[in-house]
């Protein structure tokens, strides 16, 4: 019963699946003193269904607030692997069928926010065709989000339960912009792209004799103590001459996360995960995306937590 409440409670873009076009707008600090009165107009422009909002660090602390479990991204390095950390106050994820709807939604959200918050970057995503189990394919052919927990497990694992009026329903996001190296991915045989994902491309079979590099087994999520499951919302985006995965993963917490992207980078036997040989992350951080309440309007983000 209390996961019933705390998915009607949940922002709703978060449990329902990819949509086909996608924007992610970031947001830094400006200036805090109308911090307040612009997050309230964002309670009110963030349906959480077209609109999902994460609040930053930053700019919890800029309110003197706390939201418990919230935390910086941490740089994980090591075995030749990078993940960097870039910290932002406000990511918000746009989500529709319609790329000029999202255009407008943008400059209502910029226009709202300010003088507050200033939108440093916007990247375009899209959903990629489809593959055996439903889900949308990475640029490179393979389906992503195979593994993703369903029904009431993808709820316990993404949304926070038992910590009360504010908490519950609540979720944390790890976000990540990965850019794809697809020459190097291209001078790899079939076999040795089947062999660093760990499942063949052509028919998603996940391959058991794969490499203890391969991808599939560096985050199987059942591997690790305590199981490390996430929720998995990624896009492909491309700009230019340059593309690659927006990794989105909601979490009840930023643990799993940070277990399996620790293992990714060699940091628990020192195998690297292979993924790194086609592709590197760029960006890195961590969102508290606050439940949602309903009102006349249907809905509107619950700032109950961080005072507004």
């Amino acid at each position: 019963m209390e996961l019933i409440e705390d998915m009607k409670s949940a922002q709703a873009g978060i449990l329902a699946p990819v949509s086909p076009q996608g924007r992610y707008l970031f947001f830094s600090l400006k200036h805090t003193e109308a911090l307040g009165d612009c997050l309230l107009h964002l309670a009110a422009l963030a349906d959480g269904r077209n609109v999902v909002a994460g609040l930053g660090c930053a700019l919890v602390d800029a309110l003197g607030a706390k939201v418990p479990g919230l935390r910086e991204f941490p740089v994980i390095g090591g075995n030749g692997a990078e993940v960097p950390s870039t910290p932002t106050a406000l990511w918000c994820w746009l989500r529709g069928t319609d790329r000029g709807k999202l255009v407008l939604t943008t400059h209502a959200l910029e226009k709202a926010l300010a003088p507050a918050l200033h939108l440093d970057r916007v990247i375009e995503a899209f959903r990629h065709g489809r593959g055996p189990n439903g889900h949308g394919r990475d640029l490179t052919g393979y389906e992503d989000g195979t593994e993703n927990p369903k029904d009431a497990a993808a709820e316990k694992a993404a949304l926070v339960h038992r910590q009360g009026a504010g908490m519950n329903g609540s979720s944390f996001v790890a976000v990540q912009q990965w850019v794809h190296d697809f020459d190097a991915f291209e001078a790899m045989s079939t076999r040795e792209q089947d062999n660093a994902v760990g499942r063949r491309r052509r028919d998603n079979h996940e391959l058991q004799d794969a490499p203890a590099s391969a991808h599939v087994k560096r985050t199987a999520q059942e591997s690790f103590t305590p199981e490390a499951f996430v929720l998995r919302r990624s896009m492909p985006w491309a700009l230019g001459h340059k593309a690659g995965l927006m990794f989105v993963a909601f979490g009840k917490s930023f643990d799993a996360f940070e277990a399996q992207m620790r293992r990714m980078a060699g940091q628990e036997d020192g195998i690297t995960d292979a993924l790194f040989r086609i592709s590197r992350p760029v960006s890195g951080a961590f969102f508290w995306c606050p439940p949602v309440r309903a009102d006349a309007h249907g809905g509107r983000l619950d700032l109950r937590q961080i005072g507004l």
